[in-house]
């Protein structure tokens, strides 16, 4: 199992003053990472604490490499229009606990 961190911050397709839920195409945002999620790609994610007027997130990604993490994240609705943007991506080893 191949791991990496991925923190993503909102885009310039991000519109500001409305919550994650309200923001453009959140439905197909949600339905994209649920079928990652479902394939086992993505093993956690969500919103990380976030400043007012700043939205950050984390995915913990079973991938094999990074460039197969950046092509896979790219289909996201919400990377295709802007709306999140990649800001870092670490691969990362597990030393406690376990995934599924």
């Amino acid at each position: 199992m191949t791991l990496f961190v991925v923190i993503s911050r909102q885009g310039p397709g991000w519109a500001p003053g409305q919550g994650l839920r309200e923001q453009p195409g959140w439905d197909e945002h949600a339905r994209f990472m649920d079928a990652l999620e479902a394939e086992k790609v993505v093993v956690l994610g969500g919103p990380l604490g976030n400043s007012p007027g700043v939205h950050q997130a984390m995915l913990v990604v079973n991938v094999p490499d990074e460039e197969t993490l950046r092509h896979r994240l790219a289909a996201d609705p919400w990377m295709r229009t802007g709306v999140l943007r990649i800001a870092q991506v670490h691969p990362w080893e597990l030393l406690l606990g376990k995934v599924a």
